[in-house]
């Protein structure tokens, strides 16, 4: 089968496209050919060393496939034909990926493959487990998305309108900012403004945004405990800005806020109901019109470069996926 392999790393993330050989299924394992694989933020720094997880090398990079079982291993209850969507720590930029019985689950006949990796494999799970579980959201309350074209971002937006919020979505560019609006945004803060903090409190007459949903960190994170309104929930959901967020504590004490961790990849593995639970409520939103996932670009398996430096380069919306 032809994979992506990084060999070595590199501040580049050098990968090389390879001839491997078909995997094989163990106790509880299924091989599936992959018919969309998801472009991940995580994917950008796993290939650079810069991830939390350090895969031992070689590896082949990717979190997350659609596709058809081909061959399932001992133990392993679903049958060869069958439409899954799976978790996966390493593997998914190839033809075929090995992926665990726990971490795969069935997908519906009607629902297209690059849909389905956008819908219930990491953003849009992400966001509403964030939202509903962490955060608790009400209807009526405000918040704020940052990156709100991104892949989680979109997902956000699109989640807490579906709950009833207001929102208010942040973005780099006129063009990101015209997405956040059709995606449902009530309100619109560009990062060029002089201090978009000042202007998030306008458009919340002072009070501050009751949840704020933040996959960017470095300083976006700590200046946004300053948009944080009383008894607020600051949600530590990534770090696409490349530093860790050094928050001020004392801006929680004054609000009486929370920040919260959110950290879908291991409520799959350590709460799988859970998990099922949010993959229940999603697909049945998705059912009804009310959360068309946002597919940014598709592109082949040989062009994931290309899909990598888009992403890094912050020149995309939505969902990135790869089509093999």
């Amino acid at each position: 089968m032809k994979a992506w392999c990084v060999e070595r790393i590199t501040e580049a993330g050098e990968m090389q496209f390879r001839d491997l050989p078909d995997p094989v299924p163990g106790l509880g394992q299924y091989v599936v050919r992959v018919e969309a694989a998801g472009v991940n933020f995580l994917d950008t720094l796993i290939i650079r060393g810069r991830y939390q997880k350090k895969p031992p090398l070689p590896f082949t990079p990717g979190a997350e496939v659609a596709g058809t079982i081909l061959a399932a291993g001992e133990g392993a209850p679903l049958a060869p034909g069958t439409r899954v969507l799976a978790a996966v720590e390493t593997g998914g930029y190839a033809e075929a990926a090995l992926v665990a019985q726990a971490a795969t689950f069935e997908l519906p006949d009607w629902m297209p493959a690059a849909e389905a990796l956008a819908l219930l494999g990491v953003n849009y799970p992400t966001s509403y487990y964030a939202l509903h579980h962490r955060a608790a959201l009400r209807a009526g309350e405000t918040v704020l998305v940052h990156a709100g074209a991104g892949g989680v971002g979109s997902a956000a937006v699109q989640l807490a309108k579906a709950a009833g919020a207001r929102v208010i979505a942040t973005a780099g560019s006129v063009e990101k900012l015209d997405v956040c609006r059709r995606l449902g945004a009530d309100a619109v803060v560009s990062y060029g403004e002089t201090d978009w903090v000042d202007a998030v409190r306008r458009l919340t007459d002072g009070r501050g945004a009751d949840v704020i949903y933040d996959p960017v960190g470095g300083e976006v994170g700590e200046q946004s405990l300053r948009a944080l309104a009383w008894m607020g929930r600051y949600l530590v959901v990534g770090f696409a800005a490349g530093g860790i967020s050094k928050l001020p504590a004392n801006r929680l004490l004054l609000s009486n806020g929370a920040a919260l961790g959110v950290f879908w990849g291991e409520v799959v593995n350590r709460d799988p109901a859970t998990a099922a639970s949010v993959r229940a409520a999603l697909t049945a939103l998705y059912r009804e019109g009310r959360i068309p996932p946002l597919i940014g670009g598709r592109y082949r398996l040989a062009e994931a470069p290309a899909a990598l430096a888009a992403l890094a380069g912050r020149a995309t919306v939505g969902k990135l996926v790869l089509e093999p």
